[in-house]
């Protein structure tokens, strides 16, 4: 029989309904029992697309032999991390300062006031390679509150206060000098850190695992546009064409997999995210709009195609994942042999293939092949030798061919719940390529999904979380709020649509009113309103996504331009200053802040446009003004019979004979009025606007 957790919305929580483990959701029932029965209480976080978290499922959670000790001995509660951040960040935290590492599947054990006093991340039925097994693990915490009950509320409780004094303290030292650390120094400091971990022959940063660090390009790339500095700018193309050829893209129907297990990008943990491809289709936006090349512009279109044509929700909002395994194996969706291929293709196009995705009979992954370029992209007509004009068309019509194969088969689950950040981070990456493109289809994309997130995913005026199947729930985090203010000012910029810069002011005023201490000069994750977890979360590293931190510092900086706001700009300096110590330690976690700082470092310039926004004169002095790459631009406009009061930018602005007019500034000193989008480009690649 099914559990509780098969009235949960959540597709994760929907996958262990029918455990014999005898779960709760996170929630007033669960934790009232294990205050009421004195019981401890064991934590499973978890996501839909975990391989990890579904092989501890099959080897543990469907057990009845483990479930039944699991049920004797604790009240046990399953989590969906991506419903609840702020319970995952809290419990991630303790296990980290416990064992050292985190990950998922999270296991943790609490008291039954829901303090942590062990934990850990995946654990093997049997135990091996050094680590128990699942049952003596289960065994050994049930032990300990039974036999020594003060000694673990003693140990939790002085965890929690270290916790809580590292989360007070940060970092860096409360009484650093406003501005102390930051400045080009703490920018060239840390590009040199990441030039010494920077894998020069497969690109990236260390060894395997690999991540893609999208936040990090960014930094690398503002360094080439601020210096000039040609290792940065390699750095960044080197990494991004490498992952592009890797297996860590799909190279038949687009978009990116979660990350690389090897060094060289080839074999991929093959679950989809829907923020690492907002984030990745963003780099490589940027690293066109830097240089140029279309390659780079091409698989940038093509991630945001991916998005398109898989996750998108008909209502307007896109879906979170694609889970990694089907049909019981991890990546079996995406893997090929050389007959499938041959089968599908005409033969002279099978052999192109073969060869251009090292597609072999023995296999390059176990029996079966992932594809992937091992030699880079301008090689392939090598293996057209006959015909090598020829070969990308043959190429392009064999991928096309091998998706339909491919459609047939058993896709992954994907997890169709809409989270209110991730969708932020979806609609800003559609919004920017649509307006320096001059696709108004992405546009469009864009302003659907923030038309949705605003009029659905908001309960009596209030924003939410998570929606899933027209319920939104979960109040919303810091993270919410800042990425769905960073994308709704870049859809203004693309649409010159009053409502999103209104919108995007609101979503400044929530986090400063709930979500900042004026007094610690913190922002925390979680509402001050909220749920009372037994640490108030906040996290100001940046993890698989950039923090709430970073996007509420990179929000409250744009807007104050745009606005003129001081107070914004107070708040947004005073973060970046608190954590100028840490910055300098560990660069790679602060990517997307070191992008704040490069932002505040660069002198602003200002495009106002005014003209109809539905005129394709005005689209055009629009696409001007976003097309090139710049580190502290702004663009905002209005139609001709707005009011021009939503920015200082708009004031007094009347068009050059009732024609669309676009105005280039650099720190609110204008120049000349300009109808032709060639005067707009122009004052933009002036080195001053740079």
């Amino acid at each position: 029989m099914p559990n509780r957790l098969a009235n949960e919305p959540s597709p994760y929580l929907q996958q262990h309904a029918h455990n014999p483990v005898d779960w709760y959701p996170w929630g007033a029932e669960a934790l009232e029992r294990a205050g009421a029965e004195g019981r401890p209480i064991l934590l499973s976080v978890g996501y839909s697309a975990c391989h990890w978290c579904h092989v501890m499922e099959r080897e543990s959670f469907e057990d009845p032999d483990v479930a039944e000790a699991m049920n004797a001995a604790f009240v046990n509660i399953k989590v969906d991390r991506e419903e609840r951040p702020d319970v995952d960040q809290v419990y991630m935290k303790a296990v980290q300062a416990m064992t050292g590492q985190g990950g998922w599947p999270l296991t943790v054990f609490l008291t039954p006031e829901g303090e942590p006093y062990y934990g850990g991340t995946y654990f093997p039925p049997v135990s091996r390679h050094g680590m128990p097994s699942f049952r003596q693990v289960i065994e050994a915490a049930s032990r300990a509150w039974r036999e020594r009950p003060e000694d673990v509320r003693k140990g939790a409780a002085q965890l929690l206060d270290a916790l809580r004094s590292r989360q007070v303290r940060g970092e860096a030292p409360a009484d650093a000098a406003p501005g102390a650390s930051l400045g080009p120094d703490l920018l060239d400091h840390v590009v040199r850190v990441m030039t010494q971990q920077f894998d020069d022959r497969n690109g990236g940063f260390g060894s395997a695992p690999k991540f893609p660090q999208p936040v990090t390009l960014e930094v690398l790339l503002r360094q080439h546009a601020r210096t000039g500095d040609p290792e940065a700018l390699h750095m960044a193309l080197h990494t991004l064409r490498r992952m592009a050829a890797g297996g860590l893209r799909d190279h038949l129907a687009g978009g990116f997999h979660r990350y690389s297990v090897d060094a060289r990008w080839m074999a991929p943990h093959f679950e989809k995210m829907l923020y690492d491809n907002a984030l990745l289709a963003r780099a490589y936006l940027d690293a066109y709009r830097l240089t140029g090349h279309a390659d780079l512009r091409e698989i940038a279109e093509q991630t945001l195609d991916y998005m398109l044509a898989d996750l998108s929700d008909p209502a307007g909002g896109f879906y979170t994942a694609r889970d990694a395994d089907s049909d019981g194996e991890e990546g079996l969706y995406y893997l090929w042999t050389a007959d499938e291929v041959r089968a599908a293709l005409p033969e002279d196009a099978a052999e192109l293939f073969l060869r251009t995705y090292d597609v072999t009979d023995a296999g390059n992954f176990e029996d079966r092949n992932i594809l992937w370029l091992g030699h880079p992209p301008t090689g392939v007509p090598e293996y057209a030798p006959n015909d090598p004009e020829d070969a990308p068309r043959k190429l392009a019509d064999a991928r096309a061919a091998l998706l339909g194969v491919r459609s047939s088969r058993t896709p992954p689950l994907r997890d169709e719940k809409v989270l209110v950040g991730w969708n932020g981070m979806a609609l800003r990456a559609f919004a920017e390529a649509g307006g320096a493109l001059g696709r108004r289809d992405y546009v469009r994309a864009a302003r659907r999904s923030a038309a949705f997130l605003l009029d659905e995913v908001r309960v009596d005026g209030a924003l939410m979380h998570v929606w899933k199947d027209g319920e939104a729930r979960v109040p919303a985090f810091l993270e919410d709020h800042a990425a769905l203010g960073n994308g709704l000012l870049s859809l203004h910029a693309a649409t010159l649509e009053r409502r999103w810069l209104d919108e995007a002011r609101s979503c400044c005023e929530k986090i400063l009113g709930r979500f900042w201490d004026e007094d610690t000069g913190l922002f925390h994750d979680a509402d001050s309103s909220g749920e009372r977890l037994v640490i108030r979360p906040r996290d100001p590293m940046d993890n698989a996504t950039p923090s709430g931190n970073s996007l509420a510092a990179e929000l409250l900086v744009r807007a104050a331009h745009l606005f003129d706001e001081p107070r914004y700009r107070e708040v947004a300096l005073r973060v970046v200053t608190r954590e100028a110590d840490a910055v300098a330690r560990f660069p790679t976690a602060f990517g997307r802040l070191l992008s704040v700082v490069d932002r505040m470092e660069a002198e602003p310039v200002e495009v106002a446009v005014v003209g109809d926004p539905a005129d394709g004169a005005t689209l055009a002095l629009v696409r001007a003004a976003l097309a090139p790459f710049h580190r502290n631009r702004t663009v905002t406009g209005r139609a001709p019979a707005e009011p021009d009061d939503g920015s200082p930018l708009l004031h007094g602005r009347t068009p050059a004979n009732d024609t669309p007019t676009a105005w280039v500034c650099r720190g609110y000193a204008c120049r000349a009025p300009v109808t032709d989008p060639s005067d707009v480009a122009a004052e933009l690649a002036s080195p001053a606007a740079r």
